[in-house]
């Protein structure tokens, strides 16, 4: 149905930024919404921003004014820009995409880390 790859992660201190990259291939005109969570360890998996495929945007109240999530559409990506890292943000940043083919279907990337050191 749909995959995908996300890109982008790694190390940076804090107070820095990196930019997550999503890449999504297959059916992927059933898409209604792509977002971004991330799973911390010992914590549950939560919602870190979204974008709707009309472009209305989301974001968790921790993120607001210090990441940004857009869509290119030409490359089927989207990406998550993110600035004023903290150690707090260190996760496994996860891509997902919902959306209706046949039937509704949600997909998720296969995760990418993010260290955010003091």
């Amino acid at each position: 149905q749909v995959q995908l790859v996300e890109s982008g992660g790694g190390l940076v201190q804090a107070g820095g930024s990196l930019r997550l990259s999503c890449a999504a291939s297959g059916l992927i005109f059933g898409i209604k919404s792509t977002a971004w969570y991330r799973q911390a360890p010992g914590k549950q998996r939560e919602l870190v921003a979204a974008i709707t495929s009309d472009g209305n945007t989301n974001y968790a109240d921790s993120v607001k004014g210090r990441f940004t999530i857009s869509r290119d559409s030409a490359k089927n990506t989207v990406s998550l820009q993110m600035n004023s890292l903290t150690p707090e943000d260190t996760a496994v940043y996860y891509c997902n995409a919902v959306g209706k083919l046949i039937q509704n279907f949600a997909s998720w990337g296969q995760g990418t880390q993010v260290i955010v050191s003091s």
